[in-house]
């Protein structure tokens, strides 16, 4: 028999570990006949929200973005995404990126499709434009090493130019890959673990991860990841990027 009372959950001031056996579905207005998991929110400390979307019959995502920005992935599946006027099919691996002020729509859903969200409030930038929408597939983008490292790769989804004030990225690591050094930086991180298992450390706490799994960094949260297993591991994360680094 299973006790209940176990999980690999953590939260702290400066960093979760949100594992799947502790989701509990929330009800967003405009999004319906699906379960929405809320992964990440200002509630626990974040600039952020990451939410996890599971569809069902009949499922529609919907609303719009005004003063926020959404990146939404398709992590299996597949559905119908329309950001003011223009529509595409998203498969796995699509995404699309719906800057502030822009209506969207997804719908068509495949029953059992995941998609993950990371949200984030706008901060324009002076002499910048908004970004455009944008509709893009993992697969087309190029994985180069990182740090000089091949056993690294990192892909950059959304364009890295001043007028994005955040940056999604995919993390792929072969079995022992790791990272060169324990990372302490002013950029905050939300996660999701898409294939494998691994070992990260955050503020000198260690942790067993897997597929499913998400994490949330806080800013100066160390960090520092190790894949292990046979294939390797694979995560999809969030920071904030181009802007000043302080407000005052």
């Amino acid at each position: 028999m299973k006790i209940s009372a176990l999980t690999r959950s953590v939260v702290t001031r400066s960093h979760a570990v949100i594992s799947p056996d502790g989701h509990v579905n929330s009800v967003v207005p405009g999004w319906t006949n699906c379960r929405v998991n809320v992964l990440i929110n200002e509630k626990m400390g974040a600039h952020l929200a990451q939410t996890l979307i599971t569809a069902e019959p009949d499922t529609v995502i919907s609303g719009n973005t005004e003063t926020g920005q959404i990146f939404f992935y398709v992590i299996s599946g597949q559905c119908t995404a329309k950001v003011d006027e223009q529509d595409k099919t998203l498969l796995d691996g699509h995404f699309v990126y719906v800057p502030a002020g822009h209506s969207y729509r997804l719908d068509e859903f495949t029953t059992g499709t995941q998609i993950l969200t990371f949200h984030k409030v706008y901060e324009p930038l002076e002499g910048y434009k908004r970004p455009p929408f944008i509709f893009g597939n993992a697969e087309n983008v190029d994985g180069p090493a990182f740090l000089g490292d091949p056993a690294l790769r990192l892909q950059v989804l959304l364009p890295e130019d001043l007028s994005f004030d955040m940056a999604v990225n995919i993390f792929t690591y072969d079995p022992g890959g790791h990272l060169p050094f324990v990372e302490t930086h002013v950029m905050e991180h939300g996660l999701l673990y898409l294939q494998g298992q691994g070992i990260y450390m955050l503020d000198h706490e260690w942790y067993p991860v897997k597929k499913g799994d998400a994490i949330w960094m806080a800013p100066y949260c160390q960090q520092w990841f190790t894949a292990m297993g046979k294939e390797p591991a694979v995560y999809i994360y969030y920071k904030n990027v181009n802007r000043f680094p302080t407000t005052l």
